[in-house]
């Protein structure tokens, strides 16, 4: 099971974003809750945003009303709309999920990083 990120670049501030997470393996039976997460420079890495199978959402505060999550169980993807950027939201952009594969329990995947950086 991988989980693939992407979409991550350089804007300036009040631009827009959209990141996209991908869950791919041939033994993925069931892909559970996914979420975004970021981490600064010199800070702990946060939740940016949780998404639940049945698609309900939850967002940290200081994204509320600028970002927004969705997904497609499908195509077993994730993606994070993220609007009127400002410089402070700056970082590397993990997505993570809870997958079940074929006759095992549900495990916690992490995908790499996606940078991004809002200039002023």
């Amino acid at each position: 099971v991988q989980l693939q990120a992407c979409g991550g670049g350089f804007v300036q501030a009040g631009g827009s974003l959209k990141l996209s997470c991908a869950a791919s393996g041939t033994m993925i039976s069931i892909v559970g809750t996914m979420r975004w997460y970021r981490q600064a420079p010199g800070k702990q890495r946060e939740s940016v945003a949780t998404i639940s199978a049945s698609g309900a959402t939850n967002y940290a505060d200081s994204v509320k009303g600028r970002f927004t999550i969705s997904r497609d169980n499908t195509n077993n993807t994730m993606s994070l709309q993220m609007n009127s950027l400002e410089v402070e939201v700056t970082a590397v952009y993990y997505c993570n999920a809870d997958i079940a594969t074929s006759g095992s329990r549900v495990s916690n995947y992490w995908g790499r990083g996606t940078q991004v950086t809002v200039s002023s």
